[in-house]
């Protein structure tokens, strides 16, 4: 369990537009609050992230989806209750809106659940407390390698405070360290996969890896 002080600690700097990095089942995440066009702001420039490139949401549960919009086709529903909690990334249809950059031009969001006690506890307060869903973007600046470790993660931050402070959420549990999440996206008729990673693609039914991206 994480401490009541360091959840609400937590959601107090995402209520005002902050990021939060936070640890999961795979490599450490960044969060912010995805209706906020400040907070999904501050998030690009922290990470160098092109507004292009749509940035996935953070759920405590499937049960979360429909209030958000999510239209979950029967593919992606058989991985949810195959390998949810855990690290696997669906991109869906989705009516919710959020700020811009969390969406894919045709509307699509990425979003997963992770196994990880402290990043479940962060999303289900976000929700809770009616500041919305979070991101579940990696800890990261675009196109170098994600934070693996509370070590890696406290130098991270520290080394780019010239682009915005980055609070490391108050918890006594590392990130997994394993590789980011596996990505799949389930819009069209056929599953595609868009990011091998800690879920083995067979594991999904995927025969070949994807091609880098």
């Amino acid at each position: 369990m994480v401490p009541e002080v360091a959840i609400q600690a937590a959601l107090l700097r995402l209520e005002g537009d902050g990021l939060v990095a936070f640890p999961t089942e795979t490599v450490w995440g960044l969060a912010a609050l995805a209706r906020s066009h400040a907070a999904l702001e501050a998030l690009r420039a922290w990470k160098g992230r092109d507004t292009d490139q749509p940035i996935s949401l953070l759920v405590p549960d499937a049960q979360s989806l429909e209030a958000l919009g999510f239209e979950v086709p029967l593919r992606a529903r058989e991985w949810m209750d195959r390998h949810w909690p855990g690290p696997l990334t669906l991109v869906m249809p989705c009516r919710g809106v959020f700020a811009g950059g969390v969406s894919r031009g045709d509307g699509a969001v990425g979003v997963r659940c992770s196994s990880h006690p402290a990043a479940a506890e962060l999303a289900r307060a976000a929700l809770d407390a009616g500041l919305g869903p979070i991101t579940a973007t990696s800890l990261n600046a675009s196109g170098e390698a994600p934070a693996r470790s509370r070590a890696e993660a406290h130098s991270f931050c520290a080394e780019r405070r010239a682009r915005g402070e980055v609070a490391l959420y108050a918890c006594d549990r590392d990130a997994g360290g394993a590789e980011p999440s596996t990505v799949v996206d389930v819009c069209g008729a056929e599953p595609q996969l868009l990011r091998v990673g800690a879920l083995a693609p067979r594991t999904l039914g995927f025969d070949a890896p994807a091609e880098p991206r």
